[in-house]
């Protein structure tokens, strides 16, 4: 497997630096809501996926298939068993790869932009399902390729990829102000 590049990111920052093409971002310090959405999201694709994933928050991959290569680290990510080497090492701790499924969670200032490249990266680098919860409009849209569907209130959110993942807003949502 190969082995993550250098790009210099210090390990050290928090919030993480992310590296898109080159250029750093420095991702937004969470905040109440988006800890609880976070940690809503990786309990819910745990349950979805038994033991048949890894599932991890604030995990940092690189996508090295252009230069200059970048690195992301999204709020939760679902890898499917068998992606990463067994072994322990760096090739299992700085995976070179996307996340079968990504969860970005919005904060108040991230810019739509960015947002969309990183989708696009994440996609062009084996993604097949980037969630993107919004806190403050509380919904919650399902990007695949060649679709792209937002669901909120009183609604499920379903994915075509994986045909047995179902998001219930309400649920999702309940007791977060």
């Amino acid at each position: 497997m190969q082995l993550a590049p250098d790009l210099g990111i210090p390990d050290d920052v928090k919030p993480a630096i992310e590296s898109i093409r080159g250029r750093w971002y420095q991702k937004l310090s969470p905040r109440t809501r988006h800890s609880l959405l976070q940690s809503r999201m990786a309990r819910l694709l745990e349950r979805w996926a038994g033991e048949d994933a890894l599932i991890g928050t604030e995990w940092r991959f690189y996508l090295v298939r252009e230069e200059p290569p970048s690195s992301l680290v999204p709020d939760v990510a679902w890898v499917a068993e068998g992606r990463l080497p067994d072994e322990a090492g760096d090739a299992r701790e700085l995976p070179v790869l996307a996340p079968d499924i990504v969860v970005e969670i919005l904060s108040p200032r991230d810019r739509k932009r960015l947002l969309e490249t990183k989708i696009g990266l994440y996609f062009d680098h084996g993604s097949s399902l980037v969630i993107v919860v919004d806190p403050t409009a509380r919904t919650v849209r399902m990007c695949e390729r060649g679709r792209d569907q937002t669901s909120g209130a009183a609604e499920i959110a379903r994915s075509t990829v994986y045909p047995t993942l179902a998001i219930d807003i309400d649920a999702l949502f309940a007791r977060i102000v």
